[in-house]
């Protein structure tokens, strides 16, 4: 089912807000839906609390790892194709 949303602008941004629709070829209904899509993609998926329980939880997990410089060493003889 399909809702309708009702924004009050002033003339000046209205105007704007036609001008950019206009100038991609659709509406100004259809370019707002577009904006909307875009912020709403953009926001993030979850709350703060959620991201520093993930991380917390990540910290209580001891991998093997070698020095920085080890790994950097590495990457280098990958990326110029050298003896692994």
């Amino acid at each position: 089912m399909s809702k309708r949303l009702q924004v009050i602008l002033d003339d000046e941004e209205m105007a704007e807000i036609k001008e950019i629709a206009r100038s991609q070829k659709t509406t100004v209904a259809e370019w707002v839906r577009r904006a909307l899509r875009a912020a709403r993609s953009s926001a993030p998926s979850r709350t703060r609390q959620q991201k520093l329980a993930a991380l917390r939880a990540g910290s209580e997990h001891a991998f093997p790892a070698a020095s920085v410089e080890t790994m950097l060493d590495e990457i280098e003889r990958g990326y110029l194709g050298g003896p692994s």
